[in-house]
C-alpha cells in the first residue's frame, strides 16, 4: 500500500482491528511502499519495491488492484449527442436525465461514488422517472463498506474529515467486548462508533467494524437522514 494507512479514506481506528487480524494470516504487510515494476523471470514474477519497504521478491502469482476509470469515452455517447467530460464520466441531474432528456445513465459513469448500491439505487430512480413518477436521487449519506473480514463500514462525516473542516464532534464508542453475541462468535474485536455534532446532538457519522458491518452500517445511515 502506497499510504501510511492500510486503508485509505477510512479512520484509522477502524482499520486497526482488521491489521491484527490480517497480520497473523500474512506474511508481511508493507505500507508506504509502491510496486515500481514486475518482472517475468523463468521461475516466478519478480517485484520491486520502492519507498519504506525496498528490494525484490519472487511470487508465482500477482493479484492488482488499481481502481476503475469510467468509460464513458469509450461508449461512442457523443453519437447520441450526450455530454462527456475530460475524464470520461457523464453528467446527470438529480432524476439520472443526461442533456439528452429521453436519455439516462446511471452508475459509475455518472461519477462518484463508484459503488454498486448507489449505482441500484440510481437505476430505481431513472426507472421511476421513465415510468412518470416524481422521484429524483437524494440520498444525504451513501455508506462505504470494504468486504474484509472483520467488514469495515462507514457512513457520514468521518473523523478524518470532522478534523479537516473543524466541525466540533464528540464520539460514542461501543467495544463489541462487551457484546454477548460477539462473544458467543468468538469474535469480539470488533466495535461501533458514532460521531455527533456537539451543539446540536445529531448524528453526523458512524463506523463500524466486525462481521456483517456492511449491514449494521444501513441503521445509522437511516440515523443521520
Amino acid at each position: 500500500e502506497l499510504t501510511p494507512g492500510l486503508m485509505p479514506g477510512a479512520d484509522p481506528d477502524l482499520v486497526k482491528p482488521l491489521q491484527r487480524r490480517i497480520s497473523k494470516l500474512y506474511e508481511a504487510i508493507h505500507l508506504e511502499t509502491k510496486v515500481s515494476r514486475i518482472d517475468v523471470a523463468d521461475d516466478a514474477l519478480v517485484a520491486h519495491f520502492e519507498g519504506k519497504h525496498s528490494g525484490s521478491q519472487k511470487f508465482d502469482r500477482v493479484l492488482v488492484a488499481v481502481g476503475r476509470t469510467p468509460n464513458g469515452k469509450s461508449i461512442n455517447a457523443k453519437a447520441a449527442g450526450v455530454e462527456v467530460d475530460d475524464r470520461g464520466f457523464i453528467r446527470v441531474d438529480r432524476q439520472m436525465r443526461t442533456n439528452v432528456p429521453h436519455i439516462y445513465a446511471i452508475g459509475d459513469v455518472v461519477g462518484q461514488p463508484m459503488l454498486a448500491h448507489k449505482a441500484t439505487h440510481e437505476g430505481k430512480v431513472a426507472a421511476e422517472v421513465c415510468a412518470g413518477q416524481k422521484s429524483a436521487f437524494d440520498a444525504r449519506v451513501i455508506p462505504s463498506v470494504a468486504y474484509t473480514d472483520p467488514e469495515i463500514a462507514w457512513v457520514g462525516v468521518t473523523e478524518l474529515e470532522a478534523r479537516e473542516k473543524d466541525i466540533e464532534y464528540g464520539v460514542g464508542k461501543f467495544p463489541w467486548a462487551a457484546s454477548g453475541r460477539a462473544l458467543g462468535n468468538d469474535r469480539s474485536e470488533g466495535f461501533t462508533k458514532l460521531l455527533f455534532d456537539k451543539k446540536t446532538d445529531r448524528v453526523i457519522g458512524a463506523g463500524i467494524v466486525g462481521p456483517q458491518a456492511g449491514d449494521l452500517i444501513a441503521e445509522a445511515a437511516l440515523a443521520i437522514e
